[in-house]
């Protein structure tokens, strides 16, 4: 390649937008008259990464990585000088006039390529020979706005069509091989990697074509979705599907929702969740984790809502927490993916399914309480499984509240539980919990089921705290109450706390109106103070965690009811109980 004039590079320089150009990797904000955020270049959790536009320039005060907009997409893409310097020409408009060059970069010609094939995959949708998959699409929901936006496409049945358009185009058969979209024949040769496939070209931040993945439409066809293989230009723990186009929304949302595949995402665009996207036929990765990391604080991941769906939203867990990542976990009802629920109740069904996301800590530890904790060794055991993820939390105090509610939820001390995050935090997760893990104190919560531990935490609470109970609402934690007796314990003891003192003055109160019965079980839960903090604040917040457990077991109930009467309602009746599944699903 001859070389740039200096005068063009200077152009190219003048007329890159440096803030946008680095705000397509990292998520900047305004500080003064520079924009700050994560560094790209290594992993950090306070962002030293700097972008002075008025200089043209950027630096990492972490790191010490600095430099223009050439040095940025060169380190950040892996391009050659030529490669970024045309690559930025062609985004600002300026024409790069270049004599005796060659071929180009090797990236460059795989980008054309693969841009060839997308435009073979879009005609061959559109042709005769593409109806079938048309009627296919059809049938999932996708209309021509969200076949053209995400630039769906298909790949015919032949084994050499593809090959074909590629040597018509001048892209040597050896480039598609490297490109992975051809693949070579023992006997010699090449023939198409994708054949009889829906495709889903997927494209880098800035919109270019840098893989593919397809989805069989015989039924009988193996593997149902095919990706192409890593090449120079995609890495399958780097990559995700639908990335340019999420791009802004995540920069006003501060949010990512991760889905598992092409269609799901799609699906998200069409009930208007745009700052989605997908992984690309792998699991997390912690490369992802810090592209994610980069650009949002907080990720929703949406997975089925069956036990699979589940571990996998927990492995996902395990790689985007040490990323400083906040994440939320919302479950699509068993056996629905996002289109078919999209397609059978509707946009505002799929949108409440992600805002009514929950923190994805809790579903590890419901899950890891599912088998009771009636026993020491369940206690211990239902903390083994938990602790991992608590210590991979980077702020101590979010740490020791989280410890705090894995305690409450399993019945054990929480100084124990504590104990045992902070050492699981600083031997890195690997820190070994007690063989078996005491009750809180004494007997009174020892075997007790979910709610009753919930309900005695509370009333707890309120005996060392009895101006907290303005904050709560008895009457409806009584009705949640899973027998007789605790109904009467929550509304003695809400009623008794009012317009009292101390823990004492609500006992003298409770003597008179309570049943023998109760009034011992709360004598008993009156000697077990030890775990109760002495801090109103906190208090509070206990408080408002324990009925929000019960808030989140009433509505999976409501939805559960609903879902059971929706399959079984006649068509006329069917409308009103869906909008009132959508109105619960709406709430939070």
């Amino acid at each position: 390649m001859a070389r740039i004039p200096e005068e063009t590079l200077q152009t190219i320089r003048d007329r890159t937008d440096l803030v946008d150009l680095v705000g397509r990797h990292v998520a900047l904000k305004k500080a003064g008259r520079a924009y700050k955020g994560l560094c790209p270049f290594h992993h950090e959790k306070t962002p030293s990464f700097s972008v002075n536009p008025d200089r043209g320039i950027y630096h990492c005060f972490g790191c010490g990585e600095s430099g223009n907009a050439f040095d940025f997409l060169i380190k950040i893409e892996g391009l050659t000088f030529p490669e970024a310097a045309r690559a930025l020409a062609a985004g600002c408009g300026v024409e790069i006039l270049e004599s005796g060059a060659g071929d180009g970069g090797l990236v460059e010609r795989l980008l054309a390529a693969n841009a060839a094939a997308q435009k073979f995959y879009q005609h061959a949708l559109a042709s005769d020979a593409g109806r079938g998959a048309r009627d296919y699409l059809a049938g999932r929901g996708l209309d021509a706005e969200s076949i053209a936006r995400f630039g769906v496409g298909y790949a015919p049945p032949g084994w050499e069509e593809l090959a074909a358009e590629l040597r018509r185009a001048h892209i040597p058969a050896e480039l598609g091989e490297r490109a992975g979209l051809l693949r070579e024949r023992a006997s010699g040769g090449y023939y198409d990697l994708l054949r009889d496939r829906v495709t889903f070209p997927i494209q880098d931040a800035r919109g270019r074509v840098v893989a593919f993945g397809g989805r069989a439409l015989a039924a009988d066809q193996e593997p149902k979705y095919l990706n192409s293989p890593e090449t120079p230009v995609f890495r399958k723990r780097e990559g995700f599907y639908g990335f340019p186009f999420a791009l802004e929304a995540i920069r006003r949302s501060d949010r990512v929702v991760v889905s598992e595949g092409y269609f799901d995402r799609i699906a998200l665009h069409r009930a208007g969740v745009e700052e989605a996207v997908a992984t690309c036929g792998t699991a997390l990765s912690e490369d992802h984790a810090r592209a994610l990391r980069r650009r949002a604080r907080h990720v929703v991941l949406l997975f089925d809502g069956d036990a699979a769906g589940r571990r996998a939203a927990l492995r996902a867990l395990e790689t985007l927490l040490p990323a400083g990542l906040r994440v939320r976990a919302a479950a699509l009802p068993p056996g629905d993916d996002p289109d078919s629920l999209l397609a059978r109740e509707g946009p505002e069904a799929l949108r409440a399914v992600v805002e009514r996301a929950g923190a994805a800590l809790d579903l590890a530890i419901e899950s890891a309480t599912e088998r009771g904790c009636a026993t020491p060794e369940q206690r211990a055991d239902a903390v083994a499984a938990v602790v991992p993820l608590l210590a991979k939390l980077a702020d101590p105090t979010e740490r020791t509240a989280w410890a705090q509610r894995l305690a409450l939820a399993v019945g054990a001390r929480e100084l124990d539980v504590e104990a045992t995050v902070r050492a699981a935090a600083r031997s890195g997760g690997a820190a070994e919990p007690p063989a078996a893990l005491a009750p809180r104190h004494g007997a009174p919560l020892e075997s007790a089921g979910p709610e009753e531990r919930h309900l005695g935490h509370l009333v707890q609470v309120l005996l060392q705290h009895p101006g907290a109970v303005s904050g709560l609402d008895p009457a409806l934690l009584a009705e949640d109450a899973p027998s007789a007796l605790w109904r009467e314990i929550v509304a003695g003891v809400a009623a008794a706390c009012a317009g009292r003192a101390n823990g004492g003055e609500v006992l003298a109160a409770l003597e008179p109106v309570l049943s023998p019965a109760a009034l011992a079980r709360v004598h008993a839960l009156a000697a077990d103070f030890g775990p109760v903090s002495e801090d109103a604040a906190l208090a509070s917040r206990a408080l408002a965690d324990i009925a929000a457990w019960f808030e989140r077991r009433r509505r999976k109930a409501r939805q559960r009811e609903l879902t059971e009467a929706l399959r079984a309602s006649p068509p006329d009746e069917s409308a009103q109980l869906l909008g009132r599944k959508v109105g619960i699903e709406a709430t939070r």
